[in-house]
């Protein structure tokens, strides 16, 4: 019996230190991810605005950063960590602050105007019956609704504002003549590159962090493990000793 025991806890022992090798392997590699990300944000230079009072600011006013938090964290659902908004490290490279960014851009892009200009007049038939109604609504240029967009309507050359209206790249009309090259100008290559940028930063931060908790948990059972063999040799010299006595 003593013999089994003591064989049971020595291959304990043996998985408790493959465990915490792991655990240590794991943590050296999540590192290197975190020290490449953090040289990746230090390359960029970007950092987040803060007020004298430590509060976040966005185009000199709390009201901004106020209203990008709420795109970030009630419409996108994405669980802010205050501890990662750090007005002593302002350098975006959590993944708080990578999405906090990204929600700027957005923020911005989603409130904003575009100025699309027609060179022709052109005729949208919005109803979809295959011709433009006599008392169409005509235009010669200035502010357009984007909500009369199932309207017909008639489109003299001239400049219009197309407000975003806070819609993304698949809620424009693209077969438009001022919603489609309006969808053009909003969402345009250069923020649909920052928005992969950043993803890439938040998601590789995150990562960084689930990496540390697992190799946590690895390592808190190579000790469990190694303990439980300790524990079993050591009954099983007690064993030992008592068998001499019992016979």
């Amino acid at each position: 019996m003593a013999s089994r025991l003591r064989i049971t806890g020595v291959v304990l022992i043996i998985i408790g230190i493959i465990a915490v090798g792991a655990a240590g392997y794991t943590y050296m590699r999540t590192q290197d991810s975190a020290d490449s990300l953090q040289g990746f944000s230090e390359a960029q230079d970007v950092g987040l605005t803060y007020n004298e009072d430590g509060q976040l600011i966005d185009r000199g006013t709390t009201e901004g950063a106020e209203g990008i938090l709420t795109l970030l964290g009630d419409t996108w659902r994405w669980p802010i960590v205050d501890g990662e908004l750090d007005p002593a490290d302002p350098l975006v490279n959590t993944a708080t602050e990578y999405m906090y960014q990204m929600a700027t851009i957005a923020y911005h892009t989603l409130h904003g105007t575009q100025a699309v200009t027609l060179a022709e007049t052109a005729e949208w038939d919005g109803d979809g019956d295959g011709e433009i109604a006599a008392d169409a609504q005509t235009y010669f240029g200035g502010e357009w609704d984007p909500s009369t967009v199932g309207q017909d309507a008639v489109f003299n050359p001239g400049t219009y504002e197309v407000p975003v209206n806070e819609r993304y790249w698949t809620q424009f009309n693209r077969t438009h003549p001022l919603d489609g090259p309006a969808r053009e100008l909003t969402w345009s290559g250069t923020v649909h590159g920052l928005f992969a940028e950043l993803g890439v930063g938040a998601v590789t931060a995150s990562l960084a962090q689930v990496g540390l908790g697992i190799a946590l948990v690895v390592l808190l059972m190579g000790l469990g493990f190694g303990t439980a063999g300790v524990l079993l040799i050591w009954v099983a010299a007690g064993a030992r000793k008592e068998e001499p006595a019992r016979a």
